[in-house]
């Protein structure tokens, strides 16, 4: 195995518990401080290991000098070219929430509980070990669970939800763990990680627990929870690498469905949180369809909309917090007419919301272009439903925009303007949504490397089992074989 040159990963992993530790009996000020001093190590080290990994020039590699070596099963952090951008992209995201995150609600935020949380997502998306996956998974559930319960509000749809999301994910890991590679035991196994991964992703119909977690814990602690999407995480490792193709086809109808249903919803609702969470919805079952198609450019869109996803609706997300601090919980059924008192916050509502669904010039249109591209090839009236969902999910932005925005003046007695730490907030989010649109091609040609290597070794895991039959041709061999060939040649 391949080794960076520093445990860089360990750094980022542990240093927003180090932040939570001294956080947890300070201030809120002081808390705030420890989480952007904790939040930006772990940023900082996160983007030293995507370029030390570049330096290496391998697919994976562990962190030199593992300080968790001694465990059993050796040293269970390790980076790739999948999930080196999404520790980065999820290290920001906790970052410029709590950068955006203003002196008169820091009070209700709890800086510690968040940090918690972050260090356990970086430390999900830093392994592929199926077992530390399902226990990370499951841990990550109680930060949030503490922060409804100290709201006073009811935990029970949540738990219920979570609950049975860790049941099928601890049981389906056994059965494949413990049955072996083929038989009874090693489908209900899929089948049993395939149900878990429907329910953490929110898909219909146990898309409730989203909606409920919106509408009951800070909005900084749904978005913090949500857009890291660590349930499209575990399909990555645990579904795509061996899962049968009917399995695969059955979550990627239902992620169809629920892109639909999602963005529908999301037309029809009163709360701008509501209409939040449908539309982050929307998206997510949109990766999740890309990583179920499994042909290269499919796994590639997938990969690309993630990534754009994460910055667009992070940034959607933080401007309607930032606009929900100044005004209370906004009602789009009717016309705010906030535009003139914030127009900087205007600006970037619109701007991640466009590129949420692939505008141009943003980072999310070369992503949008090659899922549905990838789509179409797989399956046309798979295509067609992207673009449905894609085009509602587009009148969405646009109705929530205009009813936030624009309408009578809104007449205020303090001033609604963007503070310094949300300026900041909003040119990175700007400089990263308008970059990645302008020059996409390094990020393009990395996405479509790792899918490539993806597809290989799913693959070489189909092949084994037929190690000593005669081949049969594959519906994935056309697609595989010209991409490798392109590889070869290049």
């Amino acid at each position: 195995m391949n080794e960076l040159h520093l445990p860089l990963i360990e750094i980022a992993v542990f240093a927003p518990l180090l932040g939570a530790l001294l956080a947890r009996q300070a201030g809120p000020d002081t808390a705030r401080r420890c989480a952007l001093i904790a939040s930006g190590a772990a940023l900082g080290c996160s983007v030293a290991v995507w370029i030390d990994l570049a330096l290496v020039h391998a697919f994976e590699a562990h962190d030199r000098w593992a300080l968790l070596s001694w465990l059993p099963g050796g040293d269970p952090f390790v980076i790739d070219e999948v999930s080196a951008p999404l520790l980065p992209l999820a290290a920001l995201q906790f970052l410029l929430t709590f950068v955006a995150t203003l002196r008169a609600s820091a009070a209700r935020f709890s800086f510690a509980l968040s940090l918690i949380g972050e260090s356990l997502v970086l430390a999900t998306l830093a392994t592929k070990s199926p077992w530390l996956i399902t226990a990370l998974m499951a841990a990550a559930a109680v930060p949030v669970a503490i922060q409804l319960k100290r709201r006073g509000a009811s935990t029970r749809v949540f738990t219920l939800h979570m609950t049975l999301f860790i049941a099928l994910l601890t049981a389906g890991v056994a059965l494949k763990e413990w049955g072996g590679a083929e038989g009874t035991a090693a489908v209900a196994g899929t089948v049993a990680i395939a149900l878990a991964v429907l329910i953490r992703c929110a898909a219909t119909p146990f898309h409730l627990w989203l909606v409920d977690l919106f509408d009951r814990v800070s909005f900084g602690a749904a978005i913090l929870f949500v857009t890291p999407m660590t349930g499209a995480y575990v399909a990555l490792r645990l579904l795509l690498p061996d899962a049968p193709e009917a399995v695969l086809r059955g979550v990627a109808v239902v992620s169809l469905v629920t892109a639909v249903y999602a963005a529908a919803m999301a037309l029809v609702q009163r709360d701008a949180r509501r209409v939040f969470a449908y539309l982050l919805l929307s998206h997510a079952s949109l990766v999740l369809v890309g990583l179920e198609i499994a042909t290269l450019l499919g796994l590639t869109g997938a990969l690309c909309v993630w990534l754009s996803v994460g910055l667009a609706m992070t940034g959607f997300g933080l401007t309607l917090r930032c606009v929900e601090t100044r005004v209370g919980r906004i009602d789009v059924d009717r016309f705010n007419g906030l535009h003139d008192a914030s127009p900087t916050l205007a600006g970037l509502f619109l701007l991640t919301g466009l590129a949420s669904i692939g505008f141009p010039g943003t980072v999310g249109f070369i992503a949008v272009e090659l899922l549905v591209e990838g789509a179409v090839q797989s399956a046309p009236v798979i295509g067609v439903v992207v673009l449905i969902a894609t085009a509602l999910n587009g009148v969405a932005v646009l109705r929530a925009y205009f009813r936030i925005f624009t309408g009578c003046e809104h007449a205020s007695t303090i001033d609604l303007g963007i503070r310094p730490s949300e300026r900041i907030a909003v040119l990175v989010l700007s400089v990263l949504i308008l970059g990645g649109g302008l020059w996409p091609q390094p990020g393009v040609a990395s996405r479509r490397h790792a899918a490539a290597e993806l597809l290989r070794q799913r693959a070489a895991v189909s092949a084994a089992p037929l190690a000593n039959s005669p081949p049969s041709p594959s519906p994935l061999d056309p697609t595989l074989r010209s991409a490798f060939a392109a590889n070869d040649h290049e």
